[in-house]
C-alpha cells in the first residue's frame, strides 16, 4: 500500500494538488469514481447539481439564499473561488474553515493510496471529493453543487441529483464540449436522472438535452411550457405545475437573465416541495438577501466600479445589455484580461460600442492571452483610436487597475471583465490597497 502524503496546513495541501496530476483538466469519472467507492460515504441530504454555461454561480447563490431563509441547513459547493479557496464550501452560508476542510482532505487521500495502482487526482477532483465528504458528515438538509465544466465527465456527476438545473447552453469550453450547442447541450444533459427532476432555464434548449432527458426517463420542466414568469418595473410573477407565485420582488443580484435563474429555482423548489417545503415569503426573503461577488456586481462609491466575469460570448452580451441598462456615464473604461482559448473575438464584440478606453492586462497564467494580442483584435474588430478612445497594456493587472482609476473622472465607470483571474485580481488589488 502507498504512503498517505498528508499535510498540517490548507495552503500546503493545495501546492501539492496543483502537482499532483500531470494535466489540470482531465475529463473522466473512472479515476475519481475509484477513490469515491473506496471513501464509502451516502449523500442522505435533497442534492441540486447547478450546471450550464453561464448563470450557475447566480442560480447555486438564490437557491442558498432562499432555502436558509427557509431555515434549513444548507451546503454549497461552487467553483472556482475568487480570493480564498474555502469560498468553494459554505456551510450555512459561511465558509467552511481550514480546520474543517483538513480533516476530509486526509480522508480522501487515505482512501486514495488505499486502492491498488492509487489514481492521481485532478485538484478539481480531489477538493470535490473532500469537499462532499465534509458535506455528507454535516448534516445538511440540502447539498448544492455547481458542476465544473460540461456535466457528463465532470467529478460532480458522480453524485445522483434530486433535482437537476440546466441554466444556459452557450459555446464555451469547446475544445472538451464540442463545437454545436447541441453537442454542448448533449454533455450537460448527463446530470439528468432518470426518474428524478430536471429543469432547463434556457428559453431554447437544444434538441440533444430533450431527447436525452426523454431517453432515461427523467421529468424534464422547460421554461415557457412547465413553468414561466412575467413582471413589470415594481415586481414579478412565477407560475409553475399547480403553484402560481405573485408580488414577487427582483433578486438582489442585477442583471437581465436573473429572473431566469430565479425561475429555475422556483421550479426545481416547487418540484421538491413535499419534502423540503418553502413558502412564498421565505422565496422573497432569500431572493432579497442574495450575494454573489463578481457577477454583474457594482462597487459602493465613485466612479461605477463593476465587476463581471463575463468570458465569453453569451456572457458578454448580457453584460452589454446591463451596461445599456444603466444610467448615463460620460465615459466607460474597461480592465480587461482572459484566456487564450476563449472566443475571445466573440467576448469583446458586444462590448466594442460601450468601452471608450481599454486598459488590457496580461495575467499570471500560461493560458491567458497577451495584452498586446488582446489590443490586436481590438484594432482588428474596428477599434478606432482616438483622443477620445484609447487602448493602453500592461504586464501586471494592478498597473492595469490603478492607470484606469486615475483616468476615470468621478461620473464614469469601469468595467473590470473577462476571466476570474481578471476580477480576483482586482478584487485583491483592492483589499491589499485598503489594508
Amino acid at each position: 500500500m502507498s504512503q498517505a502524503k498528508l499535510f498540517s496546513n490548507l495552503d500546503d495541501w493545495l501546492k501539492y494538488l496543483e502537482q499532483a496530476h500531470p494535466v489540470g483538466i482531465d475529463m473522466g469519472l473512472g479515476r475519481i469514481g475509484r477513490v469515491k467507492e473506496a471513501l464509502n460515504f451516502p449523500i442522505k441530504p435533497i442534492l441540486f447539481t447547478v450546471g450550464g454555461t453561464n448563470g450557475k454561480g447566480s442560480t447555486c447563490a438564490m437557491l442558498e439564499s432562499i432555502l436558509l431563509a427557509a431555515s434549513y441547513k444548507v451546503a454549497c459547493h461552487t467553483s472556482p473561488h475568487f480570493l480564498k479557496f474555502n469560498e468553494r464550501a459554505r456551510i450555512n452560508g459561511e465558509m467552511a474553515s481550514d480546520e474543517q476542510l483538513l480533516e476530509h482532505f486526509a480522508a480522501v487521500e487515505k482512501a486514495r493510496v488505499s486502492l491498488d495502482d492509487p489514481p492521481s487526482l485532478t485538484y478539481f477532483e480531489f477538493t470535490t471529493l473532500a469537499i462532499m465528504h465534509l458535506f455528507a458528515h454535516s448534516g445538511m438538509d440540502a447539498i448544492i453543487m455547481e458542476v465544473g465544466m460540461g456535466g457528463r465527465l465532470d467529478a460532480v456527476n458522480l453524485w445522483d441529483a434530486d433535482v437537476a438545473i440546466v441554466t444556459s447552453i452557450d459555446m464555451d469550453h469547446m475544445e472538451y464540449l464540442g463545437n454545436t450547442r447541441d453537442k454542448i447541450a448533449y454533455e450537460k444533459a448527463h446530470i439528468f436522472r432518470s426518474g428524478r427532476t430536471a429543469i432547463c432555464g434556457d428559453p431554447v434548449p437544444p434538441a440533444s438535452l430533450i431527447d436525452h432527458a426523454k431517453a432515461i426517463g427523467t421529468d424534464l420542466w422547460l421554461i415557457g411550457q412547465d413553468f414561466n414568469f412575467q413582471g413589470d418595473k415594481q415586481q414579478w410573477g412565477w407560475a409553475g405545475r399547480g403553484k402560481r407565485l405573485s408580488g414577487l420582488g427582483y433578486p438582489a443580484l442585477r442583471g437581465a437573465n436573473q429572473l431566469l435563474n430565479a425561475s429555475a429555482v422556483i421550479a426545481a423548489l416547487t418540484a421538491v416541495r413535499e419534502r423540503l417545503p418553502v413558502g412564498a415569503q421565505e422565496i422573497r426573503n432569500g431572493l432579497a438577501w442574495v450575494e454573489l461577488p463578481g457577477r454583474f456586481q457594482v462597487l459602493p462609491g465613485r466612479p461605477t466600479i463593476i465587476l463581471d466575469v463575463a468570458h465569453n460570448p453569451h456572457a458578454s452580451s448580457a453584460l452589454a445589455q446591463n451596461l445599456e441598462n444603466m444610467a448615463y456615464h460620460p465615459y466607460t473604461l474597461g480592465v480587461f484580461g482572459v484566456m487564450a482559448d476563449k472566443d475571445v473575438n466573440g467576448v469583446l464584440r458586444p462590448m466594442l460600442g460601450l468601452i471608450d478606453h481599454w486598459y488590457l492586462c496580461d495575467l499570471p497564467t500560461q493560458r491567458a492571452m497577451s495584452a498586446k494580442d488582446i489590443g490586436q483584435r481590438l484594432i482588428e474588430l474596428g477599434f478606432k483610436e482616438d483622443k477620445d478612445h484609447t487602448i493602453q497594456t500592461f504586464t501586471e493587472l494592478g498597473l492595469a487597475y490603478a492607470a484606469a482609476l486615475e483616468k476615470a473622472g468621478e461620473g464614469d465607470r469601469m468595467v473590470v471583465f473577462g476571466s476570474f483571474y481578471t476580477v480576483s485580481g482586482v478584487m485583491a488589488y483592492r483589499n491589499a490597497k485598503a489594508h
